[in-house]
């Protein structure tokens, strides 16, 4: 009875390490992941990874998030990270070097942008406003053209913009 108990111990261990080490290829996902990254003028390295959650049809803020007045993870799947190698000013108030989980909370007049200092988690379920680092608020505009997949872009100017649907939403990094 012992040796079948060690047998089927050992099974599970060997399992579990195996699934451990196996690699997931997160581009086969239904919302890929994207990088999004510059050197600003200021010299300041700004990286964001996310993934690409795509409209296929839904509306936001009906079938979608990010109208629903909630913490969102900006993306899909983890949470997405945003790394700067300086400290900065986002919309003028400070947010010291590092590594933040990016999250949002999106109004019709007023989106909240939160850098949270828990990057490593998957969506916003473990989402805490007390790990928050910085919180700003811009107002959100539109594009003439819907952008199908949530995408980030970053400039030289430190412009950094969340665009989705016909959502454009920026806020800046000096």
């Amino acid at each position: 009875m012992k040796k079948l108990l060690s047998f089927a111990v050992l099974f599970v261990v060997a399992a579990v390490s195996l699934q451990a080490c196996a690699q997931e290829d997160k581009s086969k996902r239904p919302s890929p992941p994207a990088t999004a990254s510059v050197t600003t003028e200021k010299g300041v390295n700004i990286t964001i990874d996310y993934s690409q959650p795509a409209l296929k049809g839904r509306t936001i803020g009906k079938d979608l998030e990010p109208m629903a007045g909630k913490v969102w993870r900006t993306g899909a799947n983890e949470a997405t990270v945003f790394t700067i190698d300086k400290d900065v000013k986002v919309e003028g108030k400070t947010l010291p070097a590092g590594k933040y989980g990016l999250f949002t909370i999106a109004g019709a007049n007023q989106w909240t942008i939160i850098f949270n200092k828990t990057w490593k988690q998957w969506g916003a379920f473990g989402y805490k406003q007390a790990d928050d680092a910085l919180r700003v608020t811009v107002t959100p505009g539109s594009s003439a053209t819907a952008v199908e997949r949530f995408t980030i872009t970053a400039d030289k100017s430190g412009k950094v913009s969340l665009l989705w649907g016909n959502f454009n939403v920026a806020f800046d990094v000096k």
